[in-house]
């Protein structure tokens, strides 16, 4: 099968050595993307929605950039650094971009991201069956 992968500019991807999505023939694996620009900044500081809208512009933009798209998505794995404060404002920017799709869904509290100003990391899995 053919192996694709995509890389962005975030200072973890190249220490570690990951790809932030692999494609093999159709299942895509998007690893856990934080809000962070096209720079490798973080955006959204504070904000659990704002952080969370541009996690899934960063999840969209690796899915097309292996040839998959949002609605190709099954699954989401969410991890939040403070559920009880943040999961609905987390929930709502999801269900505004998954509510037709409905992928399976999981969402966790954990201790702390990689950079303590982070609310939410996204995991994305999606099969593309075109």
């Amino acid at each position: 099968m053919n192996r694709k992968t995509y890389q962005t500019n975030t200072p973890w991807e190249p220490v570690v050595g990951y790809s932030r999505a692999v494609r093999l023939g159709p299942h895509v694996f998007v690893t856990g993307t934080t809000a962070t620009d096209i720079q490798g900044d973080l955006v959204g500081v504070g904000d659990a929605a704002a952080q969370t809208e541009q996690v899934l512009q960063n999840i969209r933009a690796a899915l097309e950039a292996v040839g998959a798209h949002i609605e190709d998505v099954v699954r989401t794995r969410i991890y939040v650094t403070d559920i009880a404060r943040d999961w609905e404002a987390i929930g709502r920017v999801h269900g505004a971009i998954f509510g037709a799709i409905r992928p399976a869904t999981t969402m966790v509290e954990v201790a702390r991201l990689i950079d303590e100003r982070m609310l939410v990391e996204i995991e994305a899995d999606a099969l593309v069956t075109d």
